[in-house]
């Protein structure tokens, strides 16, 4: 019980963290024009990939070791798609942020890569509000 509770919650840390940044943090950035966003951008997601990295990883174990000890295959299924989102990171958004980061970027590519890591961060978003439905519902019916 206590590994599904956890879990849950470091996925609805990930998911608020990861709504978070997409309804707030980064149209604010986005609104303080390309030049600041850039800027703003390299410290942000040094603190944000570490702190969001460490949420999905521990969640992604914390669900499978639950689900190793007894718990339903949901829990397996949801710590995955949590875990998901470390290779999703790194294979599609990676390119995207290491642009991003280049001191040499002009205006109009910044504000283009900016748009495109929005799309691209809507996507963990998504999955990870998805994921918390599953294993939030199935220890929300546990203490019913």
């Amino acid at each position: 019980m206590l590994l599904e509770m956890l879990s849950a919650m470091l996925a609805g840390l990930f998911a608020g963290a990861a709504v978070y940044i997409n309804l707030v943090e980064h149209p604010a950035r986005i609104e303080c024009g390309p030049t600041l966003a850039v800027t703003e951008f390299a410290p942000s997601y040094r603190r944000a990939a570490v702190m969001q990295g460490a949420l999905a990883a521990i969640g992604f174990l914390t669900a499978t070791v639950a689900w190793l000890t007894g718990s339903s295959l949901g829990w397996l299924i949801g710590g995955i798609i949590l875990g998901a989102v470390i290779p999703f990171t790194l294979i599609v958004i990676f390119p995207t942020n290491k642009q991003l980061l280049d001191s040499s970027l002009d205006k109009k590519r910044a504000s283009n890569l900016l748009l495109r890591w929005a799309r691209l961060h809507a996507v963990l978003q998504t999955s990870s509000v998805e994921q918390e439905k599953g294993p939030a519902t199935t220890s929300a019916a546990v203490y019913c």
